[in-house]
């Protein structure tokens, strides 16, 4: 394990998914270019108020406290709290989580309910695992990045498709964090990547258009690239928001990507001050940096 001496860091993954989330959610499922202008919006697909942010970080939110709570990752534990999070506010969970997490609520076994929701849905390669996946690479460095990342994907999404996606961006993640430049960290990241769609599609991100769909693959090749393609936290995440479709996890999984490479000091203080619920992100960024292996 390689430890992160400066939590700026971890704290720019949480803190920068959540501003993506709260931004890009006034424009969920809106056409391409909304005309976005940087500024937390109220509403949206459900009511909401300006910088409140939606299930995208409560799941990251969820793994991040898991992970520090645990040790380590622990599926029965981020299930619960997954689930608890999800009988406040199940409006906001997406079809194949909430159905997961249905069916564990009833007593199905936990990796039993992913694969009878796969089976029924006629699959399951949505872009949920992908959202929440980053604060594995803050957990760890080593091959477990990859793991993990598998294992907390099929937890709730079977297709591999998903899970290779995570592994991507939490791969990204785990090095930019410790201080590898970001172009680096993407070429690590897909000399790891084992699905050759996937590798095929994220090693050429510019000769592919930036789709922002609901399809796991679709939202992480928009994110990727949109950052790639920018040179700032302050640049990347309204540009994910202008694509349109599914902004709030494009822009959630952008900013997470940004926020481990700049730093959250990099992120304009108005974006700090106006996001909602932002105690718990910050605690949450504590105690995962304090629960690091070093």
């Amino acid at each position: 394990m390689t430890f992160i001496s400066d939590i700026r860091y971890v704290a720019g993954v949480l803190v920068g998914l959540a501003i993506g989330d709260a931004m890009g959610a006034p424009f969920e499922g809106t056409p391409e270019h909304p005309g976005f202008t940087g500024n937390f919006l109220p509403g949206g697909r459900m009511a909401r108020k300006s910088g409140s942010y939606t299930d995208d970080t409560l799941q990251a939110l969820a793994l991040a406290e898991s992970l520090a709570s645990c040790g380590g990752y622990c599926p029965e534990d981020f299930m619960g709290r997954l689930i608890r999070d999800f009988d406040l506010t199940p409006f906001w969970y997406g079809p194949t989580s909430g159905a997961v997490f249905q069916r564990v609520r009833a007593g199905v076994p936990l990796h039993a309910a992913a694969r009878i929701v796969h089976e029924e849905r006629g699959g399951s390669r949505s872009n949920g695992s992908v959202m929440r996946g980053a604060p594995i690479g803050v957990f760890y460095s080593g091959p477990e990045v990859e793991a993990c990342s598998f294992a907390c994907s099929a937890l709730t999404h079977r297709d591999p498709v998903a899970g290779a996606c995570s592994s991507f961006v939490n791969r990204m993640v785990s090095d930019m964090c410790r201080g590898v430049p970001k172009r680096r960290a993407w070429a690590r990241a897909l000399q790891k990547c084992r699905i050759e769609e996937v590798a095929s599609v994220l090693g050429h991100f510019g000769a592919y258009p930036q789709v922002a769909g609901l399809d796991a693959l679709l939202a992480t090749h928009a994110a990727v690239s949109v950052f790639m393609e920018t040179e700032s936290f302050r640049e990347a995440v309204p540009v994910a928001v202008s694509l349109g479709g599914d902004t709030d996890t494009v822009a959630a999984i952008t900013g997470a990507l940004a926020g481990s490479s700049y730093g959250v000091h990099t992120i304009p203080e108005r974006w700090l001050s106006g996001l909602s619920g932002s105690e718990r992100i910050w605690r949450a960024a504590y105690r995962l940096w304090c629960a690091i292996p070093g």
